[in-house]
């Protein structure tokens, strides 16, 4: 379930390809026919808000919006017991669908999402190398600070300690290759993403050397409202695409990875 945003204009038959922004936010379930729903409508207005991110098919993207992240654990398993390896299997599958409609540079695809979507894009960034680069607003990146359980996960921190580990991007902030951008509201006071989240797991990367730039938004709660605020965040996503996706040099990435190698 998704939707996929082309400019006004865009040629169908020439296909031009386009760097791609994924915004997306991961759903658990306890069986495979549940997380097969559908839950979108196909008639849907396409809307702008606050948060959207379909302002960027202005600026060249193509923007596949609202895609479907089902997490599953059927009988005895739990969801979250395989949720980095299913994540990244989604984020795949989401490339592939778009790719084969011959939209996409696959060089130049972002990921994005607020809240537990911001935990998603941490991890996408941390344990693949599908994306370009990433936006993460809002969002929990150690799931040691949130121990009685988070999302739909019952089990606290005490009773599977190697799941919060696992799951937590600040854990695995050594392996953060790909260049993140972490926004949130100075007065979040939703439990699960106080903004020391955000501020612990930027100062992590930073001292790791990635690539990372925080925007602490004054005043902000979970949600942003004021007009400030939101054109300030509109400003940093679009600074952050244009560099790192857009414009990225991709010969210039694929030469630092040989000397890795």
């Amino acid at each position: 379930n998704h939707f996929t945003n082309l400019r006004v204009g865009y040629d169908m038959e020439k296909k031009e390809k386009k760097p791609m922004l994924l915004w997306a936010y991961p759903r658990e379930y306890k069986d495979k026919n549940s997380a097969s729903q559908t839950t979108t409508n196909p008639n849907e207005f396409t809307y702008p808000y606050y948060g959207s991110m379909v302002y960027w098919v202005t600026r060249g993207y193509v923007v596949l919006d609202d895609a479907a992240f089902p997490i599953v654990g059927e009988g005895d398993e739990e969801p979250n017991d395989t949720f980095r390896s299913q994540l990244v299997a989604n984020a795949k599958a989401a490339i592939d669908a778009v790719d084969a409609l011959g939209y996409i540079d696959r060089d130049r695809v972002a990921v994005g999402g607020h809240s537990y979507g911001a935990f998603m894009t941490a991890n996408l960034l941390s344990h693949s190398n599908l994306f370009a680069a990433g936006i993460a607003r809002s969002g929990a990146y150690n799931r040691t600070l949130t121990p009685f359980g988070f999302q739909s996960e019952e089990r606290s921190y005490w009773e599977a300690p190697e799941i919060y580990y696992e799951m937590s991007p600040f854990m695995h902030a050594d392996k953060m290759k790909t260049p993140l951008l972490l926004i949130h509201g100075v007065a979040d006071n939703n439990s699960g993403t106080y903004p020391l989240q955000s501020e612990r797991y930027f100062n992590a990367l930073k001292g790791l050397g990635a690539t990372a730039r925080l925007v602490m938004l004054p005043k902000e709660s979970h949600g942003y409202a004021a007009k400030e605020s939101i054109l300030h965040m509109l400003w940093e996503q679009d600074q952050w695409l244009e560099k790192y996706v857009k414009n990225r040099d991709v010969q210039e990435i694929k030469k630092q990875e040989e000397v890795k190698q």
